[in-house]
Formats: structure tokens, sequence, C-alpha cells
């Protein structure tokens, strides 16, 4: 049996008699890498909102390299390896070996794909196929999940190969008929728990390495999304924009990438808007201060929108490798009085940053989805949206700008902030859109997807 603290989970062995479950009762094995409200990002709020419709159509586990173990989840179970004990899987230890990724070496090489501190490296493991037997985990490999660093610190590939073997090691004593794995991070997992198990893998691809660092890719990471898509049954992938990379780049045929779009939940925030503290409209940027995201367009529309309207106020709320220079272009620009840092928000303090907000832009270089405009449409505020993005394909009432045409971008910020009845407009309007995208819709998409894979998976 497996111990995970507080919540004892026991171990459950298929039934021999019945070796296939009926599909009402599809029981997925999820794999991630994010939890709230433990994130970076928006991969554990998408996590999180697909848990809990899913967990009204199949039997679902999600296991994570970290949970927070006050946190309560409805209608599935979370497990944290922070909260896990390893000390009574001494029979997984002898019975079995599987093909694993063994060999490991250091290189130096950026790797984490949330870096906060420009010019931050970090060590990647190169890791080569390899038989191997189960030893008793040691404490040291659970330690890399139960200390206080963030998931993306330190030597993030060691954590994302040490997470592949300890979740293998749950899927040996798991009764599950198909496994769910949800970004690159997590792929190396998927592929153990497929060679273990023999179950059809779905790996969901929230963002490639392509919209993390154009055609400058880390290689590495590059050929783990590959290894972890080909490996798989089927790829998910989160809006049209995304599935073409998916066939282009990674080659991976055209009839195992599926498109579910992303959704937004509406059971999260108080409905009490906070104290403004000033008059000004307030223009807000949510979300990592990196290349992908395009600050430095949200910085120099900025500097146009002030000189026709002085009293508008910009928000930068984030993190990430360009923020310092960020900072140096506003303060060249002249407008560091109108301009506003943040710092990282998470939680309930993104729910306040929308209510604040008059103006929502995301001029993203290029983004996979785009669950931020979804969140302020749903705080009643209009968005401006780069039409390099997922989102893009699903949001009617949303003004949508090429992210590299600043001076339309400008124009877009000004026609929102001064006119309330065009704000108006797009605010309601795109509040009556955003409601009706739901996860349940997306969760039924996926449950079409396990019901394929398996059926497909019992004719091999």
């Amino acid at each position: 049996m497996v111990v995970v603290y507080n919540t004892p989970y026991h171990c459950i062995l298929p039934d021999t008699d019945n070796p296939h479950q009926p599909m009402s009762n599809i029981k997925v094995l999820t794999l991630g890498w994010e939890f709230p409200p433990l994130v970076n990002g928006g991969l554990g709020i998408a996590c999180l909102g697909l848990s809990k419709a899913l967990a009204k159509k199949v039997d679902l586990r999600v296991i994570v390299p970290k949970a927070d173990p006050s946190v309560h989840t409805d209608g599935f179970q979370l497990t944290g390896l922070n909260n896990v004990s390893f000390r009574e899987v001494e029979q997984v230890d002898r019975k079995y070996s599987y093909e694993s990724f063994a060999m490991v070496e250091h290189a130096p090489i950026e790797l984490d794909p949330y870096t906060t501190v420009e010019g931050e490296t970090g060590m990647i493991q190169f890791t080569q196929e390899g038989r191997i037997s189960f030893s008793r985990t040691h404490e040291a490999d659970l330690q890399l999940f139960k200390n206080k660093e963030d998931l993306y610190a330190g030597d993030l590939a060691l954590k994302v190969i040490q997470f592949s073997k300890i979740a293998a090691k749950i899927a040996m004593q798991q009764d599950f008929d198909v496994i769910h794995a949800h970004d690159w991070l997590t792929y190396y997992a998927g592929i153990a728990a497929k060679r273990v198990s023999g179950k059809p893998l779905v790996v969901h691809m929230h963002a490639t390495e392509f919209d993390r660092s154009g055609e400058n890719i880390n290689t590495q990471v590059y050929a783990i999304e590959r290894a972890g898509m080909h490996a798989a049954d089927r790829v998910i992938a989160v809006s049209n924009l995304t599935r073409n990379i998916v066939i282009n780049r990674y080659g991976v045929p055209a009839d195992r990438v599926v498109t579910v779009h992303n959704a937004v939940r509406f059971a999260e925030g108080s409905s009490e808007v906070p104290e403004r503290g000033v008059k000004d409209k307030i223009v807000t940027f949510l979300g990592r201060i990196t290349y992908q995201k395009g600050p430095d367009y949200f910085v120099e529309a900025a500097a146009k929108v002030l000189k026709r309207v002085p009293d508008v106020r910009f928000v930068m709320a984030g993190s990430g490798d360009m923020m310092n220079h960020v900072i140096r272009r506003v303060a060249r620009l002249g407008i560091a009085d109108r301009f506003h840092f943040t710092g990282f928000l998470r939680g309930e303090d993104v729910h306040k940053m929308f209510q604040l907000s008059d103006v929502y832009v995301m001029p993203s270089v290029s983004e996979p989805f785009g669950i931020s405009p979804l969140e302020a449409m749903r705080s009643n505020v209009p968005v401006i949206i780069s039409k390099q993005s997922g989102v893009a394909e699903v949001l009617d009432y949303a003004v949508k700008v090429d992210y590299w045409d600043v001076d339309a971008l400008a124009d877009a910020i000004y026609a929102l902030v001064k006119y309330p009845a065009l704000a108006g407009m797009f605010a309601s309007k795109g509040l009556e859109e955003v409601t009706n995208l739901k996860w349940n819709d997306a969760a039924a998409k996926i449950k079409s997807v396990y019901e394929a894979v398996i059926e497909e998976s019992k004719n091999k």
C-alpha cells in the first residue's frame, strides 16, 4: 500500500473476472506538475478546472509532485509526493523491473520555463533508456518534493526523472484504464506508467517549447516533449494553433492530435470590489514577464497612450526573466510615475487585480491558449488579446490585434479607456460569451478521447 499522510489510499487490484471496465466508470490516473494553490502559471489553474469537471464523469486520481495537504478536493483524490511515504512498497521493489530513464549525466543548461531571475541557469540531466530494478526509494528521492523550494527551482531535470520513477511505483499498485499526463514535465512519468501498466497514454500539450522560446528552443525540453507525444496514444492540444505546431514541428500524425479548448471557473473569489484608491483608469498586464508574453509591446503601447491620455495607470503583474529589461525601458520612456509592478500574484490577489482593472491586455507573441483573458472577462473587464493566441479561436467579443502592432494596441487601449459605452459593450458581451465556455464541455470531449484509446487498446 501507498500511505498518504492523513489520507490512506489502499491498493485496488483489477477485477480479473471483468477485465474491461464499463465506459461509464473509466478509471483515470492523472499526472500533473502543479496544482492550486501551489501554482506558477495557467497550467495549475487549467488542471484544477478540468479535474473538477472530469471527476463528475470518470473515476479520477491526480498525482502531482507537491500538494497542499489542507486543500479539499471534491470528487477526486489529489496526491502530492510531498505527503507520501514509500516505506511500505517493498513488494514493488522486490517484484518488478521496467524500462526507464536510468543513465544520467549532468550538463549546464537553462531548463526552467518559468525562470524568474535574469541569467539564472540550472542543471539538466541527459538520460538514456535502460532496464532497472526497483530498489527501496531513498529518502533523498522524496526530499526533492518535500523541501520548500519552488517546483521549478534547482535541478528541475532530476525532479522530472524522479517523479517519473515514483509515479511508476504508484501506477504498479493502482487499478486504472488510462493515463493522462499534463505538459512536458510529466511526460516521462506518463511513459513510465504506460510501460509498467500497459494502459493507453493521453498527453496534454498546454504549451510547446516553440511557444516559450520561439525558434531558439531548448533542444532537451523539445526532446522530452517529442518523446512523450510519440509514446502517447493521443495528444490533446489546447488550441488549433497548438495542434498545428504539434503536427508540423513534432511530427505527430494528425489523426492522433485532438483540440480541446480551455475554459474558466466561476466559483472563485469574492464578489466584493476592493477599494481602488485612484480615479485613473487602470490597464493591466498579468502573466509571466517573458518574451512569450510580449511585455515589451505593452510598455511601448502604454507610452503612446499616455501621450494622448495622461490619467491612465498601467499595471504589470507578474515576474520573469525580462523584468529588469522592462523596468529599465519604463524609466527611459519617462512613464515610471504611471507604471506599477506588483510582482507575482496568485489566487485571490489575481481576482482582486482584475476587479480593479478597466482594461486587460494580453499581447502574447505566442500563446497556446491563455486563460487570463477569460478570468478578466469573468470579472466584467474588456480585454485586448493578440491574434497569435489560442484563446482568439473561441472569443468574438475581445479586441484582437497583432502583437507586434504597437500602434494598433495603443489605439485599442485608448478607445476602451476613453469611450465608456464601447468598453461597456465589450465587457457585457464578453461576460456572456465566457459564461458559455465551460470546463464540463472540455471534460466531455476528453472523456470521448479516453473511450477511443481504451477501445483501441482492447483491439491491439
